[in-house]
């Protein structure tokens, strides 16, 4: 029996690889339609792979999965983090956990990944045909005409494709407020969409154009229907304290103040702030026709400074105008709508012997190492449909 996987990033070499070895007489061809084969999953996390991710402090799947996280659930019973982790480390590849429990390999270079997926699939005699387009899978099957008896399509998500809109991306900002603060990041921010209950938490990165980091690229994935919805123009909210509320903000500046009565308040940040941002969020305070702060001493500091520093912190405001994207646009949100799949089997409903894994499904994951998780999981599950059916 032959089998016919579209798609060579990651989720189509883990289906073809553990396909093959489960159902020895398969036959099996990977096709892609780049003249290289896993070259996303190469050039991911910086060239180092964030391969997958330990869990330990993921309570509720929903967090990590804006959507699909109940088929996750599911299929985590049989292929989890830790049995990719095992995966991996049993065919040769140590791996190492950060202290964010992200996961990569311990060589800190993707290519012990792709080479291991590679390696793999010459043992067990995959074939790989590169430069290949396959515009209707569907077609490949020996009941539409072709010779295949089964296709598994794993091409990633495409943005314009089954609904599909970019996910995981940094923001653009309109204006110059944050050009000087270049390369600024903040322990913990609290980043929202002016107007609705869309927010991330995380540390916040200033790029040259924007705003960037995990609490930006949270919200581009918890939003990513929302924001495409905008054209990517909306009045972002940042709270630079952590997420702490107006009292609280306010009682800490006070003590503080208290505590450092006679020095400058630019000399005393609060929050883990670096001495920049505070300056910025000390400069934003001040706004249209107010008095300037940042030259007061803590002591000097009126009820009505105390107020405007609280409003800066708590509700900082700015306007996006678009997304900033690098490389690829290696995320999206959409694809294979999960009701037209048996989520047992990742089989389509509608085509039998058509089967999808990976990012063509509309399941997407924050990141840090959880859509790689996503593609070895759904990836392992058709694998394991396709491989009993072939010996049945």
């Amino acid at each position: 029996m032959r089998l016919a996987v579209i798609g060579g990033g990651a989720a189509g070499f883990f289906l073809a690889v553990n396909a093959a070895q489960s159902a020895p007489g398969l036959e099996v061809v990977v096709f892609e339609q780049r003249a290289r084969v896993l070259s996303k999953l190469e050039a991911s996390g910086g060239g180092r792979c964030n391969c997958t991710n330990t869990f330990a402090d993921v309570k509720d799947l929903k967090t990590v999965y804006p959507r699909g996280a109940g088929l996750i659930k599911r299929q985590f019973k049989r292929f989890g983090p830790r049995d990719a982790f095992a995966w991996f480390e049993s065919r040769g590849v140590p791996l190492a956990i950060a202290d964010d429990h992200r996961v990569f390999p311990r060589a800190q270079d993707s290519r012990a990944i792709s080479g291991c997926l590679k390696a793999e699939a010459d043992r067990l005699g995959v074939r790989v045909r590169t430069g290949c387009r396959i515009d209707r899978p569907e077609a490949l099957l020996r009941d539409r005409g072709g010779d295949f008896d089964f296709v598994a399509v794993t091409i990633g998500g495409t943005p314009g494709g089954q609904g599909c809109v970019p996910s995981l991306f940094a923001f653009k900002l309109a204006g110059g407020a944050h050009v000087g603060l270049a390369g600024v990041s903040a322990p913990e921010v609290v980043a929202s969409v002016s107007g609705t209950k869309l927010s991330a938490r995380g540390a916040l990165l200033v790029t040259h154009d924007g705003f960037s980091g995990p609490a930006i690229l949270k919200l581009s994935s918890y939003a990513a229907r929302e924001l495409a919805g905008c054209a990517y123009r909306f009045d972002l909210k940042v709270n630079w304290a952590g997420g702490r509320n107006y009292d609280e903000v306010s009682g800490s500046l006070r003590d503080l103040a208290r505590t450092h009565a006679r020095k400058a308040v630019l000399n005393v940040a609060p929050f883990g702030l670096s001495g920049r941002l505070w300056s910025h969020v000390v400069l934003c305070a001040a706004g249209r026709g107010e008095a300037p702060i940042g030259g007061k001493r803590c002591a000097d500091l009126s009820k009505r400074d105390f107020a405007r520093l609280t409003e800066a912190l708590t509700g900082d405001m700015y306007a996006v105008s678009g997304r900033a994207s690098h490389k690829d646009e290696f995320v999206t949100c959409g694809g294979v709508p999960l009701d037209a799949i048996d989520k047992a089997t990742m089989e389509s409903k509608q085509t039998p012997g058509l089967f999808y894994a990976g990012e063509v499904l509309d399941i997407d994951g924050i990141t840090g190492g959880f859509n790689f998780q996503a593609a070895w999981t759904t990836a392992y599950a058709a694998a394991a449909a396709i491989a009993q059916r072939a010996g049945s």
